[in-house]
């Protein structure tokens, strides 16, 4: 059995179906995990992911780690049943009111107490010695961030095989970006950081993605940004922006077009801010 597919039983399920054991038992490692003296702080920001999180809660508290940490919640805003979940599993959470994911991680970086901020996104799962193997990539020295890789979880609608080579396309195109523009490879839900050099640099609030490219854009200048590409570091997410895009080969289509519009990005470091899309700005009511 793959390492995720017990996360399986809950995930992408409503809460009301969870099993009361698996909550209570989730409850319990998630308390014996947490300390007061973290040298990482695990960060789970969610938004109506009700489906989700309860899985990716489990998955957080079964982490085997050597270093000390903690792992708190932050809701932003959410309708559904998002702060019942971290409720019933005893899980410390902060509600953000205002929506975006930029204002989210914001509010998990004010709260942090670890030396290191690591990024959960609640759609996803992630294997057990994630958090370890990230925070073993920011002890080297100079390195100020580091990013890994994830897969998705399979489905008829997106089969296994067929996922497979997308990943690997995926994946070797963000290796390619890597070397002249580390910032272009960063993923907010595979991401790590300095907590001292976040705080500095902050997230943009005001747009709806790439939240964490700028962050990783601003930290540049305090060090290095590593990738881990072991597979004990590569976690497992949902569909949704893959499905964004329709059916899986439209999706392909739609992202190998996009690379080779942009070629000319993996031979040129970038410099300076970057122009916004009016399409990717958070429009003000």
């Amino acid at each position: 059995m793959r390492w995720y597919e017990k996360y399986t039983e809950v995930f992408e399920k409503p809460f009301n179906l969870a099993p009361q054991h698996i909550i209570e038992d989730i409850k319990s490692k998630l308390e014996s995990v947490q300390s007061s003296e973290p040298i990482a702080s695990v960060v789970v920001i969610a938004f109506n992911d009700e489906t989700r999180l309860l899985s990716c809660l489990w998955s957080l508290s079964e982490t085997k780690s050597k270093y000390p940490i903690e792992i708190i919640g932050v809701d932003n805003n959410s309708t559904d049943r998002t702060a019942d979940i971290f409720k019933a599993v005893g899980l410390r959470y902060y509600n953000e009111d205002k929506k975006s994911c930029g204002y989210a991680r914001n509010r998990g970086l004010q709260e942090a107490k670890g030396k290191y901020y690591i990024c959960i996104d609640s759609d996803t799962m992630y294997p057990n010695k994630y958090v370890e193997t990230m925070i073993d990539a920011l002890e080297k020295p100079g390195v100020v961030a580091v990013s890994s890789l994830w897969s998705y979880v399979p489905s008829k609608e997106y089969p296994r095989f067929w996922m497979f080579f997308y990943e690997l396309l995926r994946d070797i195109h963000l290796f390619l970006l890597s070397f002249k523009s580390p910032e272009r490879s960063v993923r907010g839900l595979v991401f790590a950081y300095k907590t001292e050099f976040g705080k500095k640099v902050g997230y943009r609030v005001q747009i709806i993605r790439g939240e964490d490219g700028a962050m990783a854009n601003g930290l540049k200048k305090y060090g290095k940004i590593a990738f881990v590409r072991k597979r004990r570091a590569r976690a497992i997410s949902c569909t949704s922006t893959i499905s964004a895009d329709g059916s899986l080969k439209k999706a392909f289509f739609v992202r190998v077009w996009s690379v080779i519009k942009n070629v000319r990005k993996f031979f040129i470091s970038h410099k300076g801010e970057v122009k916004d899309q009016p399409s990717n700005l958070i429009k003000n009511k």
